[in-house]
Order: structure tokens, then sequence, then C-alpha cells
């Protein structure tokens, strides 16, 4: 039992058992009682190089021994000056100014700060709205929430911080019209310049997406959907951020997703594969026109985090991108993620699966009630229908993610070190419980 903990996104009450994770290695995790499931979801997108990379911790234990602890309010310390570094190398165009949090909330919340001091200060202070995409989740805190397009986690909160708009988002699947993919992505596209006319150009400061949507279940962008927004936001004189806390570190196959898909951002948030989970960090990465503004002399940047940067979560991301490099988790990435959807694909003569979508280690299985009509399930039934499956699927010795946030869908995102055999494992349960548990909610 979980005890005096309060779980995060989690129902309490009596007669609820929650499962406890006590160790973890290579692609596999453990529970107290020492059942062994296969990490179909890294954690929480999070642990690239898998469990139990002695290196990792060796590299946390070095770091504190020397300085376990400093704030980067006014001073800087060595390994947070070399992953800044180093993270400006990866970066795209001139990306190089490197804001240190301690995860991907807290890097969202600095982006949208960062872009209403900036207009401010070159004298366009109206422009503070941002617009992301319907279902899209960018965090929790109230400035993050308010780009987090899911009414129900906001609802509790309510009144958020105001400023989000909202436009549609990329899901062909679910496209609203029968048209080809890159005439839907350009659609979509557009309404982001439908909204900044309708909120008017000078109160829009920036435009925030994912690489890949995750609410919604692992959401790809249509072909030329990203050339078309980067030219919206050249033309309108808003920022385009990208979200990167998922997609970065290997998760679609560079380091940075935006490369993946082509484009150049104003601002790159991430957190999670940073570190591969071994410690918490997040940055926001801003190029050198956003950092100019600030770069005066006098201005400050009125905002941190004691633990941004912290020197022990920076040598941990050091050692985790050792690793990345030495191993070419990236190349493996692209090698091996056709071989993964394809895998996954084989699902489709299962009548409940509706589309396997995604990119790099990053699908999702979208579940239906026809599969023919695409006809979904009441709000009622897929809540019901995806905790069955998700009992199910833990019970089965796979640990991945459904998720009703949107259309229902079970998660995949394997750490990056998976091969055949992890693919072959995954999809073999999936099958096996999804048989087994989804008959009776069918039309």
């Amino acid at each position: 039992m979980s005890g005096n903990l309060w779980l995060h996104f989690t129902r309490h009450g009596a007669g609820i058992a929650h499962p406890i994770i006590a160790r973890g290695e290579g692609v596999t995790i453990f529970d107290d009682r020492g059942k062994s499931y296969l990490d179909a979801l890294s954690g929480l997108f999070v642990v690239q190089v898998g469990h139990g990379r002695a290196e990792i911790a060796e590299a946390a234990a070095r770091q504190a021994g020397t300085l376990g602890f400093f704030p980067l309010w006014g001073y800087a310390t060595p390994p947070a000056i070399e992953l800044a570094a180093r993270l400006a190398h990866y970066a795209p165009g001139d990306l190089n100014r490197v804001f240190f949090t301690s995860g991907g909330t807290e890097a969202v919340e600095t982006a949208w700060k960062v872009a209403k001091q900036y207009f401010k200060l070159i004298g366009k202070p109206g422009k503070h709205k941002v617009i992301s995409r319907a279902a899209a989740y960018h965090g929790t805190t109230q400035g993050a929430l308010a780009l987090t397009g899911l009414p129900p986690f906001k609802a509790p909160f309510e009144p958020v911080t105001p400023g989000g708009f909202r436009v549609p988002n990329t899901n062909f699947y679910r496209a609203p019209f029968d048209t080809d993919a890159k005439a839907f992505g350009l659609w979509a596209a557009d309404r982001i310049a439908e909204a900044i006319e309708f909120e008017g150009p000078e109160t829009v400061a920036a435009v925030f997406l994912e690489p890949v949507q995750n609410a919604g279940g692992s959401i790809p962008p249509p072909p030329g959907y990203f050339d078309r927004v980067r030219a919206i936001c050249d033309e309108y004189d808003v920022l385009l951020v990208s979200d990167e806390v998922i997609c970065a570190f290997g998760r679609i196959g560079s380091m940075f997703a935006c490369d993946d898909f082509g484009y150049v951002p104003d601002m790159i948030t991430c957190g999670k594969g940073l570190t591969s989970g071994y410690s918490p960090l997040g940055a926001m990465l801003a190029s050198d026109r956003l950092f100019e503004p600030f770069n005066d002399g006098t201005t400050m940047f009125p905002h941190g985090y004691t633990f941004g940067g912290h020197p022990v979560s920076a040598a941990v991301a050091l050692a985790n991108l050792d690793i990345f490099e030495r191993e070419g988790l990236n190349d493996q990435v692209k090698q091996r993620s056709p071989a993964l959807r394809a895998t996954l694909e084989k699902l489709y003569d299962l009548p409940v699966v509706g589309d396997v979508r995604g990119e790099g280690y990053f699908f999702s299985i979208e579940l239906v009630k026809d599969q023919t009509t695409r006809q979904t399930f009441s709000g009622e039934e897929r809540g019901r229908l995806l905790r069955q499956v998700s009992a199910a699927l833990f019970d089965a010795g796979l640990y991945c993610r459904t998720d009703d946030r949107a259309d229902p869908v079970v998660q995949v995102a394997p750490p990056l070190i998976s091969g055949q055999a992890e693919f072959d494992t995954i999809e073999s349960i999936l099958r096996s419980v999804l048989k087994a548990t989804t008959p009776d909610f069918r039309g």
C-alpha cells in the first residue's frame, strides 16, 4: 500500500491498491514482490537509456561528492556550463541560450514568461497571448495549464491564467473532412493564422506545439505542417515554441525532434529524457535573438527555480548524453522505428484497433467500437474499458499507458535500447489482452 504517500494523477480510496515498483534493470522493472514487467513506456517517456545504468549513478555520486548543490542565481557551476554548451551544440539554428529548470512543466512556464517579457522589451507590450492545440497537454502549473487543451484537467483550478487559446490538432485519423494528409496539415496550420487574426496579431506572443502531440495519442504532424506554421509565425511576429518535453533526446530519432520534422523554432522546452530520469532536470532553449534584449547589462529575467540546473542533475545529464553518443541511440531509433511500427500494425486484425500512429519510439493504438465506421466509445465506456485494459496489461507483465484524455488509446514508448524482442513481447501481450477484454465493449 502507498501509506502516507499522495500519488500523482491517481484515484485514492478504500480498497484501491497501488503497485510498488522497487527496481529496474535495462528494459525491465520489478515490483516489491519480485514480479517483472517490460517497461514499454520508459517510466513516463523518460528512461531513454534503460534502467540501472551504473555509470550514471557513479557520475551523480562524483558530483555530489564535489559540489552537491549551488543555485544558478547569479552564479554558475561547471556541470551547468558544460551541459548548456552541449545542448546548444545539439540545437538547431541559433538556439544558443539555455535556461535550466527542474522539469518540463517549469520549462513551458519559463518559455511563456520569456515571450511576454521579450515583447515588452522590444516595444510590443500587448503581445502576451499564446496558442496551442486541442487536447494538447503542456503541464500542470497555472501558466502551463492555460496552454493545456484538456478541459477536465483545468476545471478544478479555474480561473487559470488568462491568454491561452486553442486550434485544431493534426489527428488525421479524426480529420473533420475527407482529404489527403498534406492538405489536412495545411488546413490545420492555417487555423493558427486564423486564430492570430481573430485575437489580433498585436496581442499574440507565441504558439506552443509538440512535434508529436502526446494527449490524444502520439499525433504526428502531416507533411508540410511545420513549414506552414513557421511561415505563419514569421508573418505575424509570433514566437514558435517546440514543446519537446517528451519528443526530445531520441524519442523521435534526434536530440531535438524539430530536426526530425525540419523546422527551427524560437524556443525549445525539454526535460524527461535529458537525464533519462535518473535525476530531475528540464531546460528552455532560446534563440540569440530572444536573448539579445536581456543582454544589455541592466535587464534581468526575474524568474528562476532553486533546483534548476542542479549540479548533480547536470552531471547526470552529461553522463546520459555520453551513452547516447557512444551507443548511437538516435540512429538506432531511426533504424528500428519502422520495425516497431510494423509490429504494432499487426494488431489491425483485431476489430477494436482503429489506428496505429506515431513516430520514432512513440506510438499509440487507438481503440474503436467499430473499425469500419471509426465509431468511438462513449465517455463511460472508454473509462471502464481502459481501466480493464490497463489492469490486464499490467497483470500480464506489460507496463504501458492507457489514455482517455481525448480518443481512447494505448500508448507505447519503450526505452531506446529496445529491439525486436521487446517489440514482439509488446505486440503479443497487447494482442492477448485486447482480445480478452474488448469484445463486450464493441457494437
